[in-house]
């Protein structure tokens, strides 16, 4: 499978993950508490298969700052919390670097 669908799925467990974090109300909720575990599990492991092709810099980068953008989606629509200028500004800065670092970066084309 291409590195890069690897790192998708990387990204898309860890949110889950991340956002499943307060359910687990301080993990004594058991579902909640596994679907934590198995997600980060599952991310570290997606993120693994990357790393032959993507190099870990460019992989971990391009993993949380896409990974935090997500999240804070997943806070504003599941758990209604507000986004000001601000972070709207610094989360825009985020992406528009993994933009930069996966079309301009010569690091980055070896994946």
């Amino acid at each position: 499978m291409n590195a890069w669908i690897w790192l998708l799925i990387a990204i898309v467990s860890e949110v889950i993950a991340t956002s499943s974090l307060k359910a687990t109300e301080g993990f004594t909720r058991l579902g909640p508490s596994i679907v934590v575990m198995v997600g980060y599990v599952g991310s570290f492991w997606c993120v693994s298969q990357t790393l032959d092709t993507i190099p870990l810099g460019v992989a971990y980068a391009v993993w949380s700052g896409v990974g935090i953008a997500a999240l804070a989606v997943v806070t504003v629509v599941v758990y209604d919390q507000k986004l000001d200028a601000a972070a709207l500004v610094g989360m825009g800065l985020i992406i528009a670097g993994v933009v930069v670092l996966r079309l301009f970066s010569e690091t980055s084309l070896e994946g």
